[in-house]
C-alpha cells in the first residue's frame, strides 16, 4: 500500500536518499528544503517541496498551512547539525542555541505543524532521526569522533522530546520513536564512516516498516536493536 512521507533536511545525505529510496518502491513524499536554491538537489521524484529553515522558528510555523490538508502517514524529521565545541574552554552559548533550535526544537515543532495530517493519516507515525551519541547511558565523554557537548546534547534531548510526545499523543493512535542512522558517509558522518546513506536508509526503512503504536517512545539502532537512553 502506498504512503505518504514527509522527509525534513531532504537537499543532501540521508534525507535525499530518503526521498530516492521511498519514491523508488512507489510511495508518495513530500521533501522540505532550506532556500530555492537547494531544490534542484533533491531527487526529481519528490512529488511536492516545501522551504523550511530548521533554525528560524517563523519558518516552522507555516509549514502546516504550506502542506494543506493532505494526510500523512509518516513524518521523518531528518534535520541536523553538528557541533566542533569538544571542550568546554571551546563551548559558545549562541552556537550552543543555534544547534539546540535545529537538532531539538525544530523537529518538535514541525510534529506539531503536521499532527491533523498524521491524525488522518493511516501509519500515524513520527521518526525522529537521533544519535547514539545522544545517549547519556552510553557517554563516553567529549573528544573525538564528532562527541561535542553541544551535539551529544542536543541529540539528548530530542529523545526526551520524543517521549515526551509519544506519551501525549499514544491516545490518537500517533507512534514517536528516535532511530539512530549509524555511523554514515555524509557530510556530518565523513569519510571515514562505516555505512553509506544507501545502506543506512535501506536498513531504517526496514525497522520503520515494522514500527506500530506498541513501539512509541523507544530509542532504536537503524537495525531496530534497542539504545539505551
Amino acid at each position: 500500500m502506498t504512503n505518504i512521507y514527509a522527509v525534513t533536511g531532504a537537499s543532501r545525505g540521508l534525507g535525499r536518499e530518503f526521498v530516492r529510496q521511498l519514491s523508488d518502491r512507489g510511495d508518495r513524499v513530500v521533501a522540505t528544503a532550506r532556500d530555492l536554491g537547494r531544490k534542484p538537489q533533491i531527487p526529481n521524484e519528490a512529488e511536492n517541496v516545501l522551504i523550511l529553515d530548521a533554525g528560524a522558528a517563523a519558518s516552522i510555523e507555516g509549514l502546516g498551512a504550506r502542506y494543506g490538508s493532505d494526510t500523512l502517514d509518516v513524518l521523518i524529521n531528518n534535520i541536523g547539525v553538528s557541533s566542533e565545541a569538544r571542550t568546554l574552554a571551546t563551548l559558545d552559548a549562541a552556537e550552543m542555541l543555534r544547534v539546540f533550535m535545529v537538532n531539538s526544537v525544530a523537529p518538535i515543532l514541525i510534529a506539531r505543524q503536521f499532527l491533523p495530517n498524521l491524525k488522518r493519516g493511516t501509519r500515524k507515525l513520527v521518526v525522529n532521526i537521533s544519535s547514539q551519541l545522544g545517549s547519556i547511558a552510553n557517554n563516553a565523554g567529549p573528544g573525538g569522533g564528532g562527541s561535542s557537548y553541544a551535539y551529544r546534547a542536543s541529540k539528548a534531548a530530542l529523545n526526551m522530546l520524543t517521549v515526551s510526545m509519544s506519551q501525549e499523543l499514544k491516545a490518537d493512535g500517533i507512534a514517536c520513536v528516535a532511530i539512530h542512522p549509524g555511523w554514515v558517509r555524509t557530510d556530518m558522518g565523513g569519510e571515514k564512516a562505516s555505512l553509506s546513506p544507501d545502506e543506512s536508509v535501506r536498513s531504517m526503512l526496514r525497522t520503520i516498516d515494522r514500527l506500530a503504536i506498541a513501539d512509541t517512545g523507544r530509542f532504536l539502532n537503524h537495525d531496530g536493536v534497542a539504545i539505551p537512553y
